[in-house]
């Protein structure tokens, strides 16, 4: 079933660029890519689905998603500065990668109900569900436990994000898709991809103890994600 759903998200992905393309004559590959990003959101959203999480842990999801956005609205004064990332990695660590997606993905929804709904929506869905599946899945392994490993995953994190929504740059300014562009891109941002990196490992090293805490009292207090 989950390779069925795979497949058929990757088609739809398919189908959406394609279509894209050639309704918008080459000129609207921003618009296909975003429906693209969108729908490579659903298996993660199905996999959650499907396996019937408790209304504890929906709940849990909720809460971690609401933090994550009044984050970023509390931290909005100081540019590209925010603590979503971090949070989301977190509740990740803690809670699993499917609960991470979740969240990263839902945390962008959310807090762009306050800095605006746009294309570029569906990236940062994508950007920051991958960077709660991949904590999810590091975390499993104890491979977060150490603070440099934090650290570099923090690092990992905010290149990672940078580059996947330079794609939404370079579409949204071109109309299409060049890898020159992209690389453009990715020298210009150099300076805010810095400062991503900084606020992630600087909000993972603060939040790690003290929220850590916390989730794990709440994963045993309600027995919740036990087989994360």
């Amino acid at each position: 079933m989950k390779k069925l759903i795979s497949v058929l998200a990757a088609a739809g992905v398919a189908a959406v660029a394609v279509l894209g393309a050639v309704l918008s004559g080459g000129a609207g590959y921003w618009t296909a890519s975003a429906a693209a990003a969108l729908l490579c959101c659903v298996p993660f959203f199905l996999s959650f689905e499907k396996r019937a999480p408790s209304a504890g842990e929906l709940v849990l999801v909720a809460v971690m998603t609401a933090f994550s956005a009044a984050g970023r609205f509390i931290f909005a004064p100081i540019p590209f500065f925010k603590p979503v990332s971090a949070i989301v990695a977190l509740s990740a660590r803690h809670f699993g990668p499917q609960a991470g997606f979740m969240t990263g993905a839902l945390s962008a929804v959310i807090s762009n109900i306050w800095f605006g709904q746009g294309p570029w929506t569906p990236f940062q869905m994508l950007c920051w569900g991958l960077i709660g599946a991949s904590a999810g899945i590091l975390g499993r392994k104890s491979l977060l436990d150490k603070p440099l490993s934090l650290c570099i995953f923090g690092i990992l994190a905010g290149v990672g994000y940078s580059f996947v929504m330079d794609v939404w740059t370079v579409l949204s300014l071109n109309g299409s898709f060049t890898g020159g562009l992209w690389l453009a891109a990715i020298v210009s941002a150099a300076p805010v991809t810095a400062v991503y990196c900084v606020s992630n490992v600087i909000f993972l090293l603060v939040l790690n103890k003290p929220l850590g805490r916390k989730l794990e009292r709440l994963k045993t207090k309600y027995g919740v994600f036990s087989g994360k």
